[in-house]
């Protein structure tokens, strides 16, 4: 993009060049991004969540199939969005193409005000408490400072350091960012990868766990209780294969992105299914059904069985990195979203800018670490994430019905990657994201009514940002 400066004549020496994001990132980078903002903490934590509603060993992993599967089917909607617009800001910017400029809006703001910023808290408070897991200094029982109601501890500094880290390498350069998510992705995948075989060759585990134990396919239930328990499993499915969309957010700088960030997006989710069923079989294999059930943090107990108590507590530096590496990927990626709404005039205009010597966007880095850091010292992130959900999976079937909208209203657009089995993969994709989200409504209508006031606050700021552009336009 160039300027042009008014009072000089117009020639090459006139011009002055603005910094621009690098397209720094390989197919490689790309996968890695993607899997490693998926796997956070949810692997560790839903298989009760899931051996509940299906105490049957086929049910119990297919319905990670499923999940993934489902998911799949968005991928491929968002891959073709992906290939004809290869911008940072991602589903910002199809959302901004298929419904205008509020939509958009309202979307970057539900992910700035609690989405990705709780995320971020969230994981690096995770993080925090699983180190101290291990090393009890940091533990969440010292507590720092009490002030209006809120506890401090040494957990919560050790979190915002994380944030201030995470925040830091990337404002430095996308090289450094991306080398830090790599090293912790790595990290992370080994980790989980050694978990798995040491838990079949030298675990302690039992194939018998794997048999239904005369318990029916359908568990004694009628067809529409069965789907009914598949629907309440996969709430829990969805939430953690919730992230595949990171990838479009930073496409601005994916070499090649008309290939890479739909060939990442597709690649990457098997990468998750893949670890996603070996850990669950590796927990079936350690427990059964019943036992998954009753705990909240299986990977523990299955450590617990398979080798003993003390592996079970080393265990939580594997989850401690594994939330790292995914708040890795949401530092690096969300300010992406910023920057594209700060370009279009609807965010706070100094997010707009790329630092001229790192080009990174750092201010929008910045003010997401700031934010991070206000809802970390609130401990209100959780509550308010739940709030959300609701509206992060809408936004998610909105944006496959807007790649119908485009293919309707702007044929002519390249579009280099076409979604494949169109147009029945993603109409599953609408009907199944449609009718979960009317499900929450009808179910827990307190959620999303704060969960809708939350992202309609947003309004009176998205009217101040425009009506400041279009009088600095004017000026």
């Amino acid at each position: 993009m160039e300027t042009t400066l008014a009072s000089a004549p117009a020639s090459p020496v006139s011009e002055k060049a603005q910094p621009t994001l690098v397209r720094g990132l390989g197919l490689l980078d790309s996968v890695l991004l993607l899997a490693s903002g998926i796997i956070g903490s949810s692997i560790f934590l839903t298989a009760k969540d899931i051996a509940g509603p299906l105490p049957h060993p086929v049910l119990f992993l297919s319905v990670w199939v499923i999940g993934g599967v489902i998911s799949l089917f968005g991928c491929v909607a968002f891959a073709e969005l992906g290939s004809m617009f290869p911008e940072s800001g991602g589903q910002y910017v199809y959302l901004r193409e298929a419904y205008g400029d509020l939509v958009a809006f309202l979307y970057g703001w539900m992910l700035f005000a609690v989405a990705n910023g709780g995320t971020i808290a969230a994981l690096s408070v995770a993080s925090a408490a699983y180190t101290g897991q291990v090393f009890p200094m940091l533990s969440q029982e010292h507590i720092v400072v009490s002030m209006a109601g809120i506890a401090i501890t040494r957990a919560h500094v050790f979190a915002l350091l994380l944030i201030a880290i995470l925040t830091y390498v990337n404002v430095v350069g996308l090289r450094w960012g991306t080398l830090l998510q790599n090293v912790s992705t790595w990290t992370k995948f080994s980790a989980m990868g050694g978990f798995v075989c040491l838990g079949f060759v030298l675990g302690k585990g039992d194939w018998s766990h794997f048999n239904s134990h005369g318990t029916s396919l359908t568990m004694g239930l009628q067809p529409a209780q069965l789907i009914s328990a598949m629907g309440v499993a996969l709430i829990a499915v969805f939430w953690a294969y919730d992230g595949w969309v990171y990838i479009t957010w930073v496409a601005g700088e994916v070499k090649d992105p008309r290939r890479n960030v739909p060939l990442g997006m597709v690649l990457g989710v098997l990468v998750v299914g893949a670890i996603y069923i070996a850990m669950n079989v590796t927990y079936l294999y350690a427990l059964p059904l019943g036992e998954i059930a009753k705990h909240d943090t299986i990977a523990h107990a299955a450590a617990a069985v398979l080798f003993s108590p003390q592996a079970a507590v080393w265990l939580s530096l594997m989850i401690a990195v594994s939330c790292f590496s995914a708040a890795a990927t949401c530092t690096l990626s969300g300010a992406r979203v910023y920057l594209a709404m700060a370009q279009d005039g609807v965010f706070f205009k100094r997010m707009a800018v790329i630092h001229p010597k790192w080009r990174t966007p750092a201010f929008s880095l910045i003010g997401q670490g700031i934010w991070a850091a206000l809802l970390t010292l609130s401990g209100r992130y959780d509550q308010l994430y739940t709030y959300v959900i609701y509206g992060m999976v809408l936004s998610y079937t909105l944006t496959v019905i807007g790649m119908f909208l485009l293919r309707w209203r702007r044929p002519d657009i390249p579009r280099p990657y076409r979604c494949a089995g169109y147009p029945w993969l993603p109409a599953i994709y609408v009907l199944v994201g449609a009718a979960w989200t009317l499900n929450t409504i009808i179910t827990r209508p307190s959620e999303a009514f704060w969960g809708t006031a939350i992202v309609l606050i947003g309004v009176p700021g998205y009217l101040y940002w425009k009506r400041s552009s279009k009088k600095a336009a004017v000026e």
